[in-house]
């Protein structure tokens, strides 16, 4: 399952985001416990320890001592208005400076974008494994 280029603990951590996203996790449910983790993908606890910190510091997980990690409310929320974030700065604002550059009408652009997306079919969700970055 772990088989990108980035550690697995980031593999792990963008999963769960995934996850959330797709809502595959909803608020308040819990995820598989380090041990479950280590087990079922026969990684090191530790290695899924360090994941579940970094949603923890990210507000999408919580832990409840002595029961285990669960999804924070308004997780899901937060996680799309990153990836929006990220979609603008990644995405759209290197299209909007080599448009400007190439002298390409914004109104353009916006027409090819809108007939993009009449004709694109609609992209496929899957929560078998790290499916690039949601932050």
């Amino acid at each position: 399952m772990f088989d990108g280029r980035d550690p697995v603990y980031l593999q792990i951590a963008d999963q769960i985001r995934q996850d959330v996203l797709s809502g595959a996790l909803a608020a308040e449910e819990q995820v598989m416990s380090t041990t479950q983790y280590a087990t079922t993908f026969r990684i090191n606890p530790a290695t899924a320890a360090k994941a579940f910190a970094q949603l923890v510091d990210e507000g999408v997980l919580y832990k409840r001592r002595g029961v285990g990690m669960f999804v924070a409310p308004g997780a899901r929320e937060r996680l799309l208005a990153d990836a929006r974030e990220s979609f603008f700065t990644d995405s759209v604002d290197p299209v909007a400076d080599a448009a400007r550059v190439l002298g390409i009408d914004v109104e353009d652009v916006v027409d090819r974008l809108r007939a993009r997306a009449v004709t694109a079919p609609a992209p496929t969700t899957t929560t078998d494994g790290p499916q690039g970055d949601a932050r």
